[in-house]
């Protein structure tokens, strides 16, 4: 039986709910959900009580706000345990980790946004970590904005067109000049990003293509800025498209990676 279409908006209501959670770092309350979400107040109240309810979401009596639950945190991890992309990733990873002597990342997209999945961290004593599970956006870091390279004009439209925050001094927020940026990156195959999220971070990504010849995700190399230099970005280059390329392969893509200047 299909759906009612009362039921759907109910579905997409309550999801949107829990997925703002999934953006922010801090616990939250009904009014700022509701502003957020564009959802009425006693109808975010309704499916935060539920929410609470099944496990997904805690409610500090203190503050009046919500955070997520014990269950929440069961999906997610489960959910990183499952990912092909993570599971194909890993020796990739480890090989990029050993070769250039950082850590090294994958990504997964989100509908707007992207996930770290997993990481091989760097044996140095100083080195860049990262928090997996944690939703960020695309137009940020190397690693988000190699895949908004790859999106379809539209896709790209619709993040270039909300308000973009500035995490530091060096983020890009002008539209324009990230337009400018997206095309660099597509042409190169590859995004470079320094001190754009976090300062003193440095990072080199790579697209990953699934089956179906869009961009699923990306392959980092990450470190502290004063070692990932342009000459440390130069040589590890040809590893992380490498590494790339073959996690697109595992994940059934078959076209080559177009070379550097041309568009794929």
């Amino acid at each position: 039986m299909e759906p009612s279409t009362g039921g759907t908006t109910s579905a997409a209501r309550a999801a949107e709910v829990l997925l703002e959670f999934g953006r922010r770092s801090s616990a939250l309350g009904v009014s700022e959900i509701a502003r957020s979400t564009g959802i009425s107040k006693a109808v975010t109240h309704r499916i935060l009580t539920t929410f609470v309810e099944c496990g997904l979401l805690l409610y500090e009596p203190s503050t009046r706000r919500y955070l997520l639950g014990p269950a929440a945190a069961t999906l997610g991890a489960r959910a990183l345990d499952v990912s092909p992309l993570r599971r194909v990733a890993r020796s990739a990873l480890e090989d990029l980790q050993r070769a250039t002597g950082e850590t090294a990342t994958v990504t997964g997209r989100l509908p707007g946004g992207r996930v770290y999945l997993d990481q091989v961290e760097s044996t140095q004593e100083i080195k860049m970590t990262v928090e997996l599970g944690r939703r960020f956006e695309l137009y940020s870091g190397s690693s988000g904005r190699i895949i908004l390279a790859y999106l379809s004009e539209s896709e790209q439209e619709d993040v270039l067109s909300r308000q973009l925050t500035r995490l530091t001094g060096k983020t890009i927020t002008d539209p324009a000049a990230l337009r400018a940026v997206l095309q660099e990156a597509r042409e190169r195959g590859v995004c470079r990003s320094t001190g754009e999220r976090q300062e003193g971070a440095a990072s080199i990504a790579a697209p990953v293509f699934g089956a179906d010849g869009t961009v699923v995700g990306s392959l980092s190399v990450c470190g502290p800025s004063y070692r990932m230099t342009d000459e440390a970005f130069d040589r590890y280059e040809d590893a992380l498209v490498e590494a790339a390329q073959r996690v697109s392969r595992a994940l059934g893509y078959r076209q080559v990676h177009a070379p550097v200047g041309e568009p794929v």
